[in-house]
């Protein structure tokens, strides 16, 4: 247990406060740069906390992570209120209290310009200079009718170029192995990825996804349409799947069904007990990341994002399978 100056009051899991390194801070591009060498680098993905048991879950994950020196985690983005409060404060406090290079989320729905400047504004005061620019979804409904702020932007090409004028930010955007479930064809996904990379995003992290034929052919179509483009980072995002319910969850995210061979694993693993063999499921599911993550270490891939859903062990233990140097035993499941 820390002492947390900026509330004065003790923050179970939370590393000691250190000073915040604002200036020199490294873009995504150097950090994978810098961790080049014998093994791919890696990176994780954190979600913001709704309450206070929540946040000293995700602090111990970070102090695990944190051992093992990802090249950046990221933070998504809790829109509205009090969630997006605890967003921007958690995501400042990883820049500011931790070694690791934090980058923010930030998705254009449901803000007007003058929250979205407000919101980098925040993010800059707590040192914080890589930007993941999201459309987003509309809230409670990923898959439902997606509707313009009167004073915000349609497109994440917009607030790419907002970002990139408010100052000296270095800014990702997403791209999406199987296309976006609202562009109308692959052609068209991939002209507005190039459109958010030639508005000045430096790489794109992919929607998850659970095979890396869609990872290699997106690489493959954003190469065709725009060479130049085409050539920036294109960082493949995973998660484990630990249960049967985060099938479900990544159905959600991805807006995708899982393929048939991998749900075809995970039932076979679940078997005929009513809530599955949740062991069984858990070690086929590592097994098929496992699996992915070096299909895309040997086709190439700049790096390997997790979702991590604050939880730390499943992804060091897809690490460690791939012959990762982990040597802290993880704290959290």
């Amino acid at each position: 247990m820390t002492f947390d100056n900026a509330r004065g009051r003790s923050t179970p899991g939370r590393p000691p406060r250190t000073h915040p390194n604002v200036s020199g801070t490294p873009s995504v591009v150097q950090s994978l740069r810098a961790h080049s060498g014998a093994a791919v680098p890696f990176s994780v993905e954190f979600n913001p906390p709704r309450d206070a048991a929540a946040e000293a879950r995700l602090w111990r994950a970070v102090r695990q992570f944190e051992r093992m020196h990802p090249a950046f985690v990221s933070m998504t983005y809790g829109a509205g209120g009090s969630t997006r409060d605890r967003t921007v404060r958690v995501t400042g406090e990883l820049a500011q209290e931790t070694t690791l290079l934090p980058v923010a989320h930030l998705t254009a729905v449901e803000h007007s310009l003058g929250e979205l400047r407000s919101l980098v504004g925040s993010y800059a005061d707590s040192g914080i200079r890589n930007i993941l620019v999201l459309r987003g979804d509309p809230p409670g409904d990923p898959l439902g009718e997606w509707q313009q702020h009167p004073d915000g932007v349609a497109y994440a090409e917009e607030l790419v170029r907002i970002v990139r004028d408010l100052g000296d930010f270095h800014v990702g955007v997403a791209s999406f192995p199987q296309g976006h479930h609202r562009s109308p064809d692959l052609d068209s996904d991939t002209a507005f990825l190039a459109a958010k990379l030639r508005a000045g995003a430096e790489y794109s992290i992919t929607q998850m996804f659970f095979d890396v034929e869609h990872y290699l052919r997106l690489r493959d179509r954003i190469a065709k349409f725009d060479p130049i483009e085409g050539a920036k980072p294109i960082i493949p995002e995973l998660m484990p799947i630990t249960s049967l319910r985060t099938v479900a969850r990544a159905e959600e995210l991805c807006g995708r069904a899982l393929p048939a061979a991998v749900l075809d694993r995970l039932n076979k693993a679940a078997g005929d007990a009513p809530d599955g063999n949740q062991a069984a499921v858990r070690e086929v599911g590592i097994e098929i990341a496992t699996e992915m993550a070096q299909r895309l270490i040997d086709e190439g891939a700049p790096c390997l994002h997790f979702i991590t859903l604050n939880f730390a062990k499943a992804t060091t233990e897809v690490l460690t399978n791939l012959g990762y140097g982990v040597t802290a035993a993880p704290i959290s499941a």
